[in-house]
């Protein structure tokens, strides 16, 4: 299957999971999965909370999961020699593989969430989709250390399963995001991220549809579009930017260093970005994150998602974009979600998001 330029081989694990090859030239991808076969995890939960009317995934089967091995046993590394790895291939561009602990699982019947029934709500299978996308073979790069063209080959990536598991009629939300670094909580260090796909509304994009349905009422615009406007007149917190994209600090950031990367024309989600975006993105992507590297020329913990819009609801609401926070604030020092963050929901910043900005643009590349 070829996808403007990138080509995609799907092969079948030996548990029967699928792995996808994404490829910028043909390349033969018919190396087998020589694992035994194993037994695949129990669906978990989804429990209603109702003091705050949100879904919780209960997923105790992965408390077993693989955490932090040693690079000689790294199960994203291609295959070689006797490690068995989870990509049977000697050597890859990018892949994306059906998660081995997923917090959710897919199914073949018919799915809706239970009726809201306060304290009473029934509970529900926890289903979505969970997959792992991982962006190079070589387990020491990072993805600043990417080139352009594995960045655009990622993209293509990105796209494809945004497109393929919104066509999935029990997958209301799907949210690729990379974990770097172990103070984020990775429990594998080669350069990887995840996609989620959802059954339901995550919290924060549900907030965020209700408040820019409520803003369109009041106001006749587009809520991200009239935050982008203010971001490009202040210019201030502007961290780069190049003909298709901008990089900047929110206004109110919550993070020590909080990036958002957007398209200057809007997109509900990555499927509709242009070849002009998607080509532009490399670039920018890549400064991004080299800039975050520099601020304390050490590597930057942080968590990288895109923001989209639902799948079949406010796509003429919410707007793509590139989610970028880290919770380190010093060398040695972190911004721990404590009393206020984690128990009230109330973010208080150390550093202003102006000084932010300025610190990301002054570091030499």
């Amino acid at each position: 299957m070829e996808l403007n330029g990138v080509i995609r081989t799907d092969r079948k694990m030996a548990d029967g999971r699928t792995i996808r090859y994404y490829d910028s030239k043909p390349t033969n991808r018919d190396a087998t999965d020589k694992r035994p076969k194993e037994a695949q995890p129990n669906i978990g939960e989804l429990r209603f909370d109702p003091l705050v009317n949100e879904w919780i995934a209960i997923s105790s089967h992965r408390q077993n999961r693989i955490f932090l091995p040693p690079k000689e046993l790294c199960p994203l590394c291609p295959t070689k020699g006797e490690l068995l790895t989870e990509i049977p291939e000697s050597d890859f561009e990018v892949v994306v593989f059906d998660n081995r602990s997923p917090s959710l699982s897919p199914t073949t019947n018919d799915f809706a969430l239970p009726d809201y029934a306060g304290p009473e709500t029934d509970k529900a299978e926890a289903i979505g989709k969970c997959e792992v996308v991982c962006f190079t073979s070589d387990h020491g790069q990072s993805f600043c250390d990417l080139s352009s063209a594995q960045v655009r080959t990622l993209l293509e990536a990105w796209r494809d399963r945004t497109a393929e598991l919104s066509k999935e009629a029990f997958i209301r939300h799907i949210a690729p995001f990379e974990n770097r670094g172990e103070e984020i909580g990775v429990t594998l260090h080669h350069p990887h991220g995840q996609i989620y796909a959802y059954s339901y509304l995550p919290p924060r994009v549900e907030k965020m549809l209700a408040v820019a349905r409520k803003y369109k009422e009041d106001f006749g615009k587009v809520l991200f579009d009239e935050i982008l406007k203010r971001e490009l007149t202040d210019k201030v917190r502007i961290v780069c930017q190049n003909e298709f994209w901008v990089a900047y600090v929110p206004f109110a950031a919550r993070y020590p260093y909080e990036i958002h990367l957007a398209p200057l024309s809007p997109v509900a989600d990555l499927t509709e970005l242009s070849k002009a975006q998607c080509d532009a993105f490399p670039a920018i992507a890549l400064e991004v994150t080299k800039r975050l590297d520099g601020i304390f020329g050490i590597p930057m913990a942080y968590i990288a998602a895109w923001h989209q819009a639902p799948v079949r609801e406010g796509r003429d609401l919410l707007r793509s974009h590139w989610q970028i926070t880290s919770v380190r604030r010093a060398p040695g020092k972190l911004k721990y979600l404590a009393g206020s963050e984690s128990a009230m929901g109330a973010f208080i910043m150390d550093v202003m998001p102006e000084q932010s900005a300025q610190q990301l643009r002054e570091v030499k590349l």
